[in-house]
């Protein structure tokens, strides 16, 4: 009897042991290609943000600013730097699309976060609070989750299969929904709100955003077929994914220059992150159906770490306007354009701002 209860436990462990391996399949060896290089692209991205900043500042103080519609950056050699430095980071990014799913490629991006906000504490002179540094804290914290719990990549041998998700109603829905918004943002209020709430700016961002990389990862997907033997260039789909690509990144680099430049970076990022990987969470769930492959143990914790991330984000957003004593003050939002005037002070309150240009 006892042989037998020893028999028993043993199988059970071995059972258990299976059990749990069967639920988690989230790292596997394409998954892991794509975490390397989603790293890798955050580090690059969140050093990015800090040089391209500098690069707008010194264009700014000698040209129009792009805030209000210059480009004078664009001769600026230091912000050149930071669009190189960006183009790498970028080319991880769109590697890591291909080996990985959008779900645990793009939370990563919280990693650029900590990087920017600690480099503009270094650099930009930008204070970062000791909310600031628990926000990090979490935002690693909620990135690890969603690692561990990510889903498998899903079997995709033709563009065509791409094309045919993204054909499906569903899709089609939310992409027509993206581009109506994103137009009445470009055209009605952002030529009246853009210079003093950064969500008009950063709400196109990271719309166009989400189905940038859609068309990224099916990219991708193409290019590591094509280079794998079966040849995808032959198909008018790949090149469509390739030009939805193009202009969904042109406008993307557009309006963020114009946030970045406009508002605080330590502001920007972790709501262009939140906003940014809210949609492309959501499109992915649509197009690619990645839940499809997962318990629902693994979609709420997936989801728990999200919100990590979401709440480490929150404290960097908050004691951004923190003083040294812990107080914040009400309604304040800051803007950049006090930064030029004050050496990279803390800014002042929008409302005091049009009471002056009143």
């Amino acid at each position: 009897m006892a042989a037998e209860g020893v028999v028993t436990t043993a199988a059970a462990a071995v059972a258990s042991h299976h059990s749990w391996r069967d639920s988690y399949k989230g790292m596997s060896s394409d998954n892991i290609k794509g975490l390397v290089l989603a790293l890798s692209s955050s580090f690059f991205i969140g050093a990015s943000f800090i040089v391209k900043k500098k690069g707008l500042k010194k264009a700014g103080a000698s040209g129009v600013r792009a805030g209000v519609g210059g480009y004078s950056y664009l001769y600026e050699p230091l912000w050149w730097v930071g669009m190189i430095t960006m183009i790498v980071g970028e080319v991880a990014n769109f590697a890591a699309y291909a080996f990985a799913p959008a779900i645990l490629v793009t939370p990563l991006g919280a990693l650029s976060i900590i990087i920017s906000a600690v480099l503009a504490h270094i650099i930009l002179r930008e204070k970062l609070h000791i909310f600031g540094i628990l926000g990090c804290a979490l935002c690693v914290v909620g990135s690890t989750t969603i690692v561990l719990h990510a889903p498998q990549e899903r079997e995709i041998e033709s563009v065509i299969e791409v094309w045919n998700l993204a054909s499906e109603p569903a899709f089609v829905f939310y992409a027509a929904v993206v581009i109506i918004t994103v137009l009445i943002l470009i055209f009605h209020y952002i030529p009246q709100y853009g210079q003093t709430h950064i969500l008009f700016y950063i709400g196109v961002c990271s719309l166009v955003g989400s189905l940038s990389v859609m068309s990224v990862k099916a990219l991708g997907i193409a290019l590591k077929l094509t280079l794998s033997g079966m040849n995808q260039l032959v198909y008018p789909q790949t090149w469509f994914f390739t030009l939805v690509v193009l202009v969904c990144v042109i406008t993307q680099m557009n309006y963020l220059n114009k946030a970045l430049d406009t508002f605080n970076t330590a502001v920007v990022s972790p709501i262009y992150y939140v906003m940014f990987t809210s949609f492309t969470i959501v499109a992915s769930v649509i197009m690619f159906k990645d839940w499809d492959r997962q318990n629902p143990t693994q979609i709420v914790t997936e989801m728990c770490g999200f919100v990590t991330i979401l709440s480490g984000t929150f404290l960097l957003h908050r004691t951004k306007d923190m003083a040294a004593d812990g107080s914040t003050p009400a309604s304040v939002r800051l803007s950049k354009h006090a930064d030029e005037e004050d050496g990279f002070g803390e800014g002042i309150p929008l409302r005091r701002q049009e009471s002056m240009r009143t």
